[in-house]
């Protein structure tokens, strides 16, 4: 893959349909724990062992002290460059007649906080729930989620499970249901939501230049979609700290932090016409 910005600018110049992929990396420079990799506990518990529907279902109170936890730190968390330069070129780029779509494996709602209007979030939400009895789905924002949660979630391995009763767990709000809601978000053997795959689906078969920025293109269906995009000959730029399995099929490779490589890279290009 190329490393040349002044290349990459051109072919930004033109594109009409942007289609942007985004990963961990982008929220990491926000300072928002990754649970990937080494170091990546939650007490004793890596991640992948608690985002399970076997999990919730063995002991529910535990699940949702780990994402109690996740909530509050990402109360505290704000956008960093890279997601306030993605807000910016999807503004900019809608007054000329032009599309970037933001398709995001992040549950941290980071896109949304910089200003991103078009997003599409695979993986769920963390200020979102969904009721195990109706399905409801609703927004969340409250802190903490429920009077029983408060205080809890402390993530250093010494800390003893609170063991919350299950009736005393965040209860769906919908008319007299009070069924035990669980995170809006995909666990790990649970698949992604058809409709929103859909609409991946639509946006990649468009889009004439994808990036991807932020992601290691190992989770699936996710680490597809830009090498799909690729095959059928649209420049894909990837924006990552290393190389990936992916990085051979790309035209593009911007290593280093995407905070500093994305703000240069969607800036006005001086082509643009601006009314």
């Amino acid at each position: 893959p190329h490393t040349g910005m002044a290349d990459f600018r051109e072919v930004f110049a033109k594109a009409k349909h942007i289609a942007i992929i985004t990963g961990a990396g982008v929220s990491a420079e926000s300072g928002v724990p990754t649970f990937r990799g080494a170091g990546g506990f939650w007490r004793k518990w890596q991640a992948q062992e608690l985002a399970t529907p076997g999990a919730f279902a063995r002991n529910p109170s535990r699940v949702w002290e780990f994402y109690h936890y996740r909530r509050e730190v990402m109360l505290s968390k704000h956008p960093n460059p890279a997601h306030i330069a993605i807000a910016e070129c999807e503004k900019r780029l809608s007054k000329q007649g032009r599309s970037v779509v933001v398709i995001t494996q992040n549950i941290d709602e980071l896109h949304r906080k910089a200003g991103t209007k078009h997003l599409l979030e695979i993986h769920g939400s963390l200020f979102k729930t969904r009721c195990t009895s109706c399905g409801n789905v609703a927004a969340n924002y409250k802190s903490p989620i429920c009077p029983a949660l408060a205080g809890k979630g402390a993530p250093d391995p010494g800390t003893e499970d609170a063991a919350i009763p299950v009736e005393d767990l965040p209860q769906c709000e919908q008319d007299g249901c009070n069924g035990l809601l669980r995170p809006h978000v995909v666990w790990f053997g649970e698949a992604l939501d058809p409709d929103i795959l859909t609409a991946v689906e639509k946006e990649l078969d468009i889009c004439d230049l994808c990036l991807v920025v932020g992601t290691s293109s190992v989770v699936y269906p996710a680490a597809m979609f830009a090498p799909q995009v690729s095959a059928r000959g649209v420049p894909v730029a990837e924006f990552n700290m290393e190389a990936t399995p992916a990085t051979d099929r790309f035209r593009f490779h911007f290593p280093g932090p995407c905070g500093t490589t994305l703000p240069p890279a969607l800036a006005r290009h001086e082509t643009e016409i601006i009314s």
